[in-house]
């Protein structure tokens, strides 16, 4: 089966103090078991696929995530906006506005 949507959440770690930062040290592991999370408690294996990451490029903005196959990029995404992503985007195909990575 081929899922409708597949999230790519940027995992990739950095020393401390590096001046490009990174999503890992911005706490990308809890957005990523959130993800996961969300889509057990919702049964949606299948139709939403969840992958870790190494650099998606933006690392200053991170933790990161990119939504195919619209190729919507997320900034700045905490653990508390994963519902808000899984409602309004992977559940009715309307990106997160405030979140979204122009």
């Amino acid at each position: 089966m081929k899922p409708k949507h597949h999230v790519f959440v940027c995992m990739n770690q950095r020393p401390p103090g590096h001046p490009r930062g990174s999503c890992g040290g911005s706490g990308a592991s809890g957005v990523f078991e959130t993800m996961m999370g969300e889509m057990e408690k919702r049964d949606l294996f299948g139709q939403i696929q969840v992958t870790g990451t190494f650099c998606l490029g933006p690392c200053d903005q991170g933790p990161t995530m990119v939504v195919y196959p619209e190729g919507v990029w997320y900034k700045g995404v905490k653990p508390e906006d994963v519902t808000e992503i899984f409602e309004q985007h992977l559940l009715k195909d309307q990106p997160v506005e405030r979140l979204r990575l122009m």
